[in-house]
């Protein structure tokens, strides 16, 4: 089972027990974090599409840690002008490891679970 989701302006699939890197979000280290804006949802040979998102559907996830990319080096040059620019970049992002894709059928049975526990 997969889903893709949007996060950060950026779609990415998802599995349950895989790490993800994405956009620098502002949750601390080992807290949950839950997407939900989920475009698609593959079980199988069963799926779900969105339009835009797949109502009911989640994936949540727990922070890993905050890092930085490798260095990107910006390079620009004119010729015969004299002209020279060098300039380096590292993209901070949120690793997460996923640790469950909920479908609508699994987020009622989980609430109903949740009350027959209260």
């Amino acid at each position: 089972m997969y889903a893709i989701v949007e996060t950060g302006g950026k779609q990415y699939q998802v599995e349950e027990g895989r790490y993800l890197d994405v956009e620098l979000l502002d949750a601390e280290q080992d807290a949950k974090v839950v997407f939900d804006k989920v475009v698609m949802v593959v079980n199988g040979k069963k799926s779900k599409v969105g339009q835009p998102y797949v109502s009911g559907a989640s994936v949540e996830g727990t922070v890993m840690k905050h890092d930085k990319a490798k260095k990107v080096i910006v390079y620009k040059q004119r010729p015969k002008k004299g002209y020279r620019k060098k300039q380096g970049h590292r993209q901070q992002f949120t690793k997460v490891m996923i640790s469950k894709i909920r479908t609508t059928a699994q987020k009622k049975a989980a609430e109903a679970a949740e009350t027959t526990e209260a």
